[in-house]
This record gives structure tokens, C-alpha cells and sequence, in this order.
């Protein structure tokens, strides 16, 4: 952890004013700084009680309405993040990486909460679900959206709506639809980025994949290995119609559909071939890939829960050293490179990083209070700390002039220099993303 002091604070002053300049009240321009203080900090736990003794003794009710019932709008400093998120990492080169992240909750008033399945546990447990985009360019993440799943039954509670006070805009969405319309708002922001990628959680719907496709967006997913597929050369024929009877409404295709599992064990045992895409702790990190031009059975329903070939796409099998295997969508042209392939479906990775340190870090699972405005504001203020923490990082990375190429294994706030503030971070010279870990 960082202390706080002189040494970074005038510093973080100038970084937070146009965050601070969205605000319409004096009293929440003052206590943003001291709530962003207090989850930066030191100290393991970051709710509202700990954070103001900390930071401001003897005002804990002062914070506590800041966070909790303050009605301040959180779009307009989310704009704000975009904007600067897209200043430290957006680029050609970045992705925007899709997620969910589970806070663990005891009881059922907490808004959303709800036995479901709990990424950070590996089972169904009580927990609220939290939608996220984190934009990220060579592995170094930042959080630009959190939103609450508000399950159907929550949606459709209008007594527990009342209680935690959720907005009447708000119905249920998919969580698919919920990361759409992030997608859409950080477009409409001119977020810059080349990929969008996502776990089979999200792949395996193929109304979220259309949806990226609608939007002109490129894009690599996971999906389950239950799911059909064609060859990248089926034909679809029509049918003669019957002399007697109903005439036939679809094509029919001239092979048929087949999982992922047995379109990659057609190509036999020498299809996998070892690609590497980054360098880890231990050296390069490698294993098999496997990866051909398929056309995804998600199409026209005919029968019996069978597709007609729908989009064609890259099929990606990954074999890992435990014998597990991934499989993978991504429609990248088809004369991609399997190592382009391979590290944009990696690049993942960043945004497990960035959601572990939320939480280790800032405290994203240490809010106590149950409204979906104030999981809201604490949420927003989490990226907001985690965001000026890469800022501080990338920052005295340049200063440094460090020679290696960037990593993000470590923790975001161990990794901050707390010596001499450094000068304003050059949108220019973005692409010398270094890491002082």
C-alpha cells in the first residue's frame, strides 16, 4: 500500500480535477478526494467505517451519505473514465475485455443478491453479480464499467426494488445485453480499441456474438464444447417440393452439423502445434493450439434444436498441459496468423488481474450497504482509484525509461513509486507501456 502523503497527493489533486468538475455540489466535490483516499490507502479493510477513521476521524456519517444515499450521477464521471482510460491504453493495439466479477454477500436484502454461480468461489453461493468492461493494452487493464445483473426475480420484486432503491429504468437484461449496451456507450465515448473479447459465458450466446458483428466489431469468445458447427465448405440446397404437402422452408444443408469437440478430432492429433503469447514470470507461456475456418451452427432453427450454418469464423481449440481443453470462436480474417489468433483469445487474462486487485486492493467486495445506488458509487470509485494507480505506474514507468516489455503480475498498488510526483502522463508516447512492478 501507498501512504498517504505530500509526495503523490499534489499530484493526484491535479489527475482527479476533471473528475471533481463534474460534480454539482461543493460537499461532494470535498469528499470524493477523501473516499478515493481511503480505498487507495493502506489499511485491509476498505468500508466506509475504516476508510474515515483513516482519512477523516470523527466524520464517518458524512461518508457513509457520500457513497450511499449522495444522489449524485454516476454517468458523467464514467464518461470521464472512458476518456481517460482511453488516454493511458486505448489504441490500436488494446482490447475490450467483457467479464463478470461475484462479491459474496451474506443475507438476501443486499440489491441483487442471490444464489448464483460465483466465479471468485468456482460454485453457486449468495453473491452479486457484477457485468464489467476493462479495456487493456498489453496487459495492462483498466475498468471502465461495472454494472449490476439484476436477476428476473429481482427485476420483477417491486417491494425489494423499493428497498434497495432501484432505478424504474432498470428491467431485467441479460447479462449479454447489459454488456452490449456498455459496448455501445464507450463506442459512442470513441474508446479505441481492436478486439473484443470474451469467456464462453458471453461466446456461447449467439445473440451476443451477432450483436458484436452488428457492430461492425471483431471479436474472440469462448464457447462450450457442446456447440455445433459446420464445415467451412457446406452448401445449403433446397429441397424439391413434395408433390404432396407443405413445401420445404428451408435449405438443407450438404453435411451435417457436428460439435466443436469432433470438427477439432477430424483434423487429427498434428493440428495442435505449440504457439507461445507472452512472457510470464517463468519465461514465454505456450502450449497447443489447434485452429480451422468453420461456420458457426447458428443460423435458422430447423428442427429438434438444430441451426443452419450461420457466420463463418475460426474455430480454436486449446489444449493444456493438464489434458483440459478450451475451445474458442474469434472472426478474425481467414488468413490470420494462429500466434494473432492465440494472443488476442490470451489477452483475457488481463481482466481476471484487474478484477483480483479491485477487490485485494481497493476493497470493490467491502461495501456493506444493500442500495444499487450506493454499489454503484462504490463500484465507479474503485476504477477511479484503480485508474490513477495505473496512471502512477505507467507514468514512472516513462521516467524510468524502462527497456522491457510491460507485465502486470503484480499487484497495482505495490507497484507505485511514491517518490517525487511525476510530471502529467504523455498521451504520446503511450506506446512505451512499461511496468515498474
Amino acid at each position: 500500500m501507498i501512504p498517504i502523503s505530500a509526495d503523490w497527493n499534489e499530484d493526484f489533486q491535479e489527475w482527479l480535477e476533471p473528475f471533481l468538475a463534474v460534480f454539482q455540489r461543493s460537499e461532494q466535490r470535498s469528499w470524493a478526494p477523501l473516499y478515493l483516499q481511503g480505498l487507495i490507502g493502506p489499511g485491509a479493510r476498505k468500508s466506509v467505517e475504516p476508510m474515515a477513521e483513516r482519512v477523516c476521524p470523527g466524520q464517518t456519517q458524512q461518508l457513509h451519505h457520500f457513497v450511499s444515499t449522495s444522489p449524485w450521477s454516476t454517468a458523467p464521471l464514467e464518461q470521464v473514465l472512458r476518456k481517460t482510460a482511453d488516454a493511458l491504453v486505448g489504441g490500436e493495439d488494446a482490447v475490450l475485455i467483457v467479464d463478470d466479477t461475484a462479491l459474496p454477500k451474506q443475507g438476501k436484502h443486499s440489491v441483487g443478491v442471490k444464489r448464483q454461480h460465483c466465479g471468485v468461489l468456482g460454485k453457486q453461493a449468495n453473491c452479486q453479480v457484477l457485468v464489467s468492461l476493462t479495456l487493456a493494452q498489453q496487459e495492462v487493464p483498466i475498468p471502465i464499467a461495472l454494472r449490476l445483473y439484476l436477476p428476473k426475480d429481482w427485476a420483477q420484486d417491486k417491494a425489494r426494488r423499493a428497498e434497495t432503491k432501484v432505478p424504474e429504468s432498470i428491467s431485467f437484461e441479460t447479462k449479454g445485453d447489459i454488456a452490449l449496451a456498455q459496448i455501445d456507450i464507450a463506442l459512442a465515448d470513441g474508446v479505441r480499441f481492436d478486439t473484443v473479447l470474451a469467456d464462453a459465458g458471453y461466446g456461447s450466446s449467439a445473440e451476443f456474438r451477432a450483436g458484436l458483428t452488428q457492430r461492425g466489431l471483431r471479436w474472440a469468445v469462448g464457447v462450450q464444447p457442446t456447440q455445433k458447427v459446420y464445415p467451412a465448405d457446406v452448401a445449403l440446397d433446397m429441397p424439391a417440393n413434395p408433390p404432396v404437402g407443405r413445401p420445404a422452408k428451408h435449405a438443407k444443408p450438404s453435411m451435417p452439423s457436428v460439435s466443436v469437440v469432433q470438427m477439432i478430432e477430424t483434423l487429427g492429433p498434428k493440428a495442435l502445434r505449440r504457439c507461445s503469447w507472452r512472457r510470464g514470470t517463468k519465461g514465454m507461456l505456450s502450449t497447443r493450439f489447434a485452429a480451422v475456418q468453420v461456420r458457426v451452427a447458428d443460423g435458422d432453427l430447423i428442427s429438434h434444436g438444430q441451426h443452419l450454418p450461420g457466420q463463418a469464423a475460426w474455430l480454436v481449440c486449446e489444449a493444456r498441459s493438464s489434458g483440459e481443453r478450451k475451445y474458442y470462436f474469434t472472426n478474425h480474417p481467414p488468413n490470420t496468423p494462429r500466434r494473432t489468433l492465440v494472443r488476442a483469445i490470451k489477452a483475457r487474462w488481463a481482466c481476471e488481474q484487474a478484477h483480483q486487485q479491485l477487490k485485494d486492493e481497493l476493497g470493490l467486495d467491502h461495501y456493506e450497504g444493500r442500495s444499487w445506488l450506493g454499489l454503484h458509487h462504490h463500484a465507479l470509485l474503485t476504477m477511479i482509484a484503480f485508474t490513477y494507480l495505473q496512471h502512477r505506474r505507467l507514468t514512472s514507468a516513462l521516467q524510468a525509461g524502462e527497456k522491457t516489455s510491460i507485465q502486470n503480475t503484480g499487484a497495482a498498488t505495490p507497484a507505485i513509486t511514491t517518490g517525487s510526483t511525476p510530471r502529467p502522463y504523455r498521451r504520446a508516447a503511450s506506446h512505451h507501456l512499461r511496468s515498474v512492478s
